[in-house]
């Protein structure tokens, strides 16, 4: 009685166990499938999307002065069913665009603005738009659309197969130097989001695995006395005169800070003629460092710099805290299902022409590239350390909700980020086609973390181990609101 019964229990777990494996046999199949399916969607896209960037990379707006190219974005979203509440945090050009209900709670970052003095045709000579400032010299303009993209594609896969859950767009200003996301995040956007996605153009495919930069921005204004050059010098207390006497102990400071730290200005206004001792004069500091305590400490030491620097030259000194942005926290769970995707959309195929062009553009760089074939490789999910390192205000989104990122090759291979050459390649089809490769992967991992709780989970349990326990996010901007009028 007893074997029969151990028997019976035996054909029941065995029966158990194959009904069990069968279901995740069936699941795996379904993912697959719906990844399949958002591939070929948003590859029949690609003029639409295309168009949307390239109308982007025509506006070149600059932070906080982005009107047309989030409103371009925010229809696009509303057009395909999403409610958008626009002017977030009280930046007009911000916005939350959603669609769906309850949890998971996915967010993808989208970037557009433009940086000053970058204007430039699409071609791989150097060649301005005449009565242009601006250019995409970052690539913003693909960063706004690939993510919108990615999102649509989302959304439809919600309405299609009524999965649960919530897709969230979130529209960010002013990631130049504005810090958009931190006044995103002091508002409470995120807190009850699962995990965000965001990604960057660059010259090659990869996971982001790597820091960046805790930063601190202020601009330092000096007021003085105006008097003639020449004929009263001697009633005059010249501003400019303290704006270099502050540049000049800072660059002596250098000797004595960290080797990884980094501070760089420029002097945004020295007066208007040279036989008028300026009244007036402003320079613009970045302070930054792997460690945002290190840059608190470095921004303190700049402030005693344009203190000793109004005392000797018997002026006034304020400064306005422009920005302030954290280092990026890591989430090698996310990372790691980021890869997987990433790899299975592979990177970018030029035509001919392409290649003639890539290899102009790289002929203009002045060092050896890489081969131009990179643009069709991932490189493998690789942790980098000491590397030299920007900023982005995405740190501050990793800090308060599991976050992972990817480059596409979306400039020619061996392109600076910053320059006429990475503003040529995002106004051509090399640029487009890049930003089809982060759509495609953003919405596979998209489809990953709707599907499979415990990815989530297990995002989350990391991302709260690595914060630690009692952590308190405290943005480096402080109360101050946004700096809407910085670019001015």
């Amino acid at each position: 009685m007893v074997y029969t019964f151990r028997i019976f229990t035996t054909l029941i777990f065995c029966s158990l166990l194959s009904v069990t494996n069968a279901q995740k046999k069936n699941s795996l199949s379904n993912v697959n499938n719906w990844k399949q399916q958002a591939q070929q969607d948003i590859a029949a896209q690609y003029n639409s999307y295309k168009t949307i960037a390239l109308q982007i990379w025509e506006y070149a707006e600059m932070g906080y002065k982005e009107e047309k190219s989030s409103a371009l974005l925010q229809q696009t979203l509303k057009d395909k069913g999403f409610t958008v509440e626009p002017g977030v945090a009280g930046i007009p050009t911000a916005f939350v665009a959603s669609y769906g209900s309850g949890h998971p709670i996915i967010g993808i970052l989208a970037e557009y603005d433009a940086l000053p003095g970058l204007s430039q045709q699409a071609v791989p000579e150097k060649s301005p738009i005449a009565g242009k400032n601006a250019g995409h010299g970052c690539g913003h303009h693909l960063f706004g659309t690939a993510s919108v993209a990615a999102g649509i594609e989302l959304k439809q896969l919600i309405d299609q197969y009524k999965w649960k859950g919530t897709i969230r767009v979130y529209g960010t200003p002013a990631e130049e130097g504005g810090s958009g996301k931190v006044y995103m995040v002091r508002a409470g956007l995120f807190n009850d989001v699962d995990a965000v996605i965001h990604w960057h153009p660059g010259d090659e495919n990869d996971t982001k695995f790597d820091g960046v930069l805790a930063n601190k921005s202020a601009k330092f204004r000096f007021y003085g006395t105006s008097a003639h050059a020449s004929a009263s010098p001697e009633k005059g207390r010249s501003s400019l005169d303290a704006v270099e006497a502050m540049d000049n102990m800072v660059n002596m400071m250098r000797e004595h800070i960290p080797t990884d730290a980094r501070i760089h200005y420029v002097i945004t206004n020295g007066g208007k003629a040279p036989n008028v001792v300026p009244d007036f004069a402003e320079v613009y500091y970045y302070v930054r460092h792997p460690s945002r305590e290190v840059v608190k400490q470095l921004f303190d030491r700049v402030i005693k710099a344009a203190q000793g620097a109004a005392m000797g030259t018997e002026t006034k000194a304020d400064f306005e805290i422009i920005g302030g942005t954290y280092d990026l926290l890591l989430n090698n769970t996310l990372a790691a299902a980021m890869q997987q995707n990433l790899e299975k959309v592979g990177g970018v195929k030029y035509t001919e022409a392409e290649i003639e062009f890539a290899k102009k553009i790289q002929a203009t760089i002045g060092y050896k590239s890489p081969p131009i074939e990179k643009a069709g490789q991932v490189n493998p999910l690789v942790k980098i350390t000491n590397a030299p390192m920007g900023s982005t205000d995405v740190g501050d989104v990793s800090w308060t909700v599991p976050t992972v990122g990817m480059g596409a090759a979306t400039w020619v291979p061996g392109t600076p980020a910053h320059s006429w050459q990475a503003v040529a390649c995002g106004g051509t089809e090399i640029g487009t086609k890049g930003m089809m490769v982060a759509a495609k992967a953003m919405t596979l991992t998209g489809i990953d973390l709707f599907q499979d709780a415990s990815l989530v989970q297990k995002a989350k349990a990391e991302f709260d181990q690595s914060r630690g326990e009692g952590f308190i996010y405290t943005p480096l901007l402080g109360d101050r609101k946004p700096a809407l009028n910085y670019r001015d």
